[in-house]
């Protein structure tokens, strides 16, 4: 399993209105930061779904924030790949491993244990997915999460050595989506046909850059994850179409209105 630098970016959202706050439950709090916006994504809330908006040429992260006081496993995938090998994501591949109360961001794909290749919100046929052969799961980011083992004091049996990691590989195209996103995607393609159901953005394969991480060993307490966490994403325009995000008049287009409230004020004095 990786390890990452206990040293992290931080990005503060000092202003602009959070719809809704991020969801407590579990032991790990997922979110996406806008690196070129400079900012922590809004999370919007939709038909049992969490979505953000991103915008096309941004560079991204994924922030992972452990709110325990144990080492915990967090499997990530991105448009249904794992983040570290490549292989079409599932929860019991690689992860990265989270100590005590850590929050870090992981900036794009584990190309070795000190470069990754950036995230980048672009064009669906233009990410990473779809050009290994894997379009259908475009336009999510899932963690599962583990808890780690606690072994007795006394225990001293030996642990296993952990296994090679498998070099990247593209996989065989995924036939359909899983059984969860299929019905809110049946939802979506009944109101606004096949051709517009599908996602329009993506994530890119952009350029390297530094980011440290080191090998570590991690017994995981039981063979399912004890949280799984989705957030889907796509365009401003596309999620405003879909109803995701409220069509909000702007104030200069409002009609005029024959009760605005208030007393009479008096009128500017003359010069």
């Amino acid at each position: 399993m990786y390890r990452i630098s206990a040293s992290v970016l931080l990005v503060l959202a000092l202003c602009g209105f959070r719809p809704v706050p991020l969801p407590m439950q579990g032991p790990v709090a997922l979110s996406i930061i806008d690196r070129d916006a400079g900012e922590d994504l809004d999370q919007y809330p939709h038909r049992g779904q969490r979505w953000v908006v991103g915008t096309p040429g941004h560079r991204y992260s994924v922030r992972m924030e452990n709110r325990t006081g144990e080492r915990v496993l967090v499997v990530l995938s991105v448009d249904g790949v794992n983040a570290i090998t490549g292989q079409t994501a599932s929860p019991e591949q690689s992860g990265y491993v989270l100590e005590p109360w850590q929050s870090s961001e992981i900036t794009g794909w584990r190309k070795s244990n000190a470069e990754v290749a950036q995230f980048v919100f672009t064009d669906h046929g233009d990410s990473y997915a779809s050009r290994t052969g894997r379009p259908a799961n475009v336009g999510v980011i899932g963690a599962a999460v583990f808890n780690e083992l606690r072994r007795p004091l006394y225990d001293v049996r030996p642990r296993p050595m952990p296994a090679p990691y498998p070099m990247p590989r593209a996989a065989a195209p995924q036939a359909e989506s899983s059984a969860s996103n299929r019905s809110a995607d049946a939802e979506v393609a009944s109101a606004y046909g096949k051709a517009e159901s599908r996602q329009r953005l993506g994530t890119g394969h952009g350029e390297r850059e530094w980011s440290q991480s080191s090998t570590t060993r991690f017994e995981r307490a039981s063979r399912t994850p004890a949280q799984i966490t989705e957030l889907r994403y796509d365009t401003r325009s596309r999620l405003m179409a879909l109803g995701v995000i409220p069509r909000i008049r702007p104030e200069n287009n409002r009609p005029p209105q024959a009760f605005p409230g208030g007393f009479v004020p008096d009128p500017p004095r003359g010069r």
